[in-house]
């Protein structure tokens, strides 16, 4: 049966029911909606939550020494400027990043498979310049469905401006509202200035081991692992 013509209750029922849900029922006390889900419909809860969210995007913000910039989400335009933006970063931090981000094909691939459910980049602009990427990564499945992973990078002009704590904290509420439990952030043992800023923002240290992961030139360094749990509103996660 398909959906036309249904509004409100009836539409989300079909909705959650199309995509695999094993209970569903309303809540007599305040009449938010609750589910029970399985994997499927947990995921077409958290793609519909998600659109919700982003559409304050996007935002204008105006940081440290009156810098004012755009927050919003990455679209497949931005090749070039993103290509720009990680040309600009100084090799030996390149050396800590997971992938060869200097390749022209890794950021063609990357904004033309957009999928904001998996990957999260969300920029902050001015005009057609990215200053800041923060990136949130879902899993869709398995034992880390609850758990969010935040990364966060910014051009060396632009630091010491807030940019990375400003984009840290609306992607920490953007997981919030999709429903993870908990987030964590990777790091090497060097990059003690991001371990810093992700303490102050909540972060807690969960684990460190020595020597243990290996750069882009196969140098080995500590792996560090910091985490937070996210409180999360019953409006925002109706999962019994």
């Amino acid at each position: 049966m398909g959906s036309a013509g249904w509004k409100g209750w009836d539409l989300v029922k079909w909705w959650v029911q199309e995509a695999g849900a094993s209970e569903l029922w309303e809540s007599p006390t305040c009449g938010r909606v609750r589910v029970r889900l399985g994997c499927a419909a947990e995921n077409l809860r958290k793609k519909i939550m998600l659109e919700d969210v982003l559409e304050v995007y996007p935002k204008q913000v105006t940081l440290k020494g009156g810098l004012a910039c755009t927050l919003r989400p990455l679209e497949a335009s931005d090749e070039k400027a993103f290509h720009e933006f990680f040309q600009a970063i100084p090799e030996k931090e390149k050396l800590f990043i997971k992938h060869r981000v200097s390749d022209p094909a890794v950021m063609r691939a990357w904004c033309e498979n957009i999928d904001l459910g998996h990957v999260l980049p969300l920029l902050a602009v001015e005009g057609d310049r990215i200053l800041a990427d923060c990136s949130l990564h879902q899993q869709l499945g398995g034992w880390k469905r609850h758990i969010g992973r935040v990364s966060v990078l910014v051009h060396p002009q632009y630091r010491g401006r807030g940019l990375a704590r400003a984009l840290v904290r609306d992607v920490t509420e953007i997981a919030r509202r999709v429903g993870l439990e908990k987030l964590e952030a990777e790091f090497l043992g060097e990059q003690e200035a991001a371990l810093k800023l992700f303490g102050l923002l909540g972060f807690q240290l969960l684990l460190r081991l020595h020597d243990y992961v290996k750069d882009m030139q196969a140098i080995t360094h500590d792996y560090v692992l910091m985490g937070r749990d996210l409180k999360t509103d019953e409006e925002y996660a109706g999962v019994g």
